[in-house]
């Protein structure tokens, strides 16, 4: 699965250790959002549905160092 910079970021930020506890606080982040913060929803959706597609044991292996 490839994660952009951005995506990759997000989740370094949000990152809880697990796949579901990311794809959870990613979730409830989207419920502080403003109706105008839309490239963030995008993004978070987008995010949460990658990892919705990974295994944990994928999710492990990644990388969330900045370039």
């Amino acid at each position: 699965m490839n994660f952009d910079h951005d995506e990759l970021m997000l989740m370094m930020l949000y990152n809880t250790g697990s796949r579901l506890g990311l794809m959870q606080e990613l979730q409830l982040m989207q419920c502080y959002l403003m109706p105008d913060e839309t490239a963030l929803r995008e993004l978070s959706e987008g995010v949460i549905e990658k990892l919705k597609l990974l295994t944990d044991a994928e999710f492990s292996n990644l990388e969330f160092s900045p370039d």
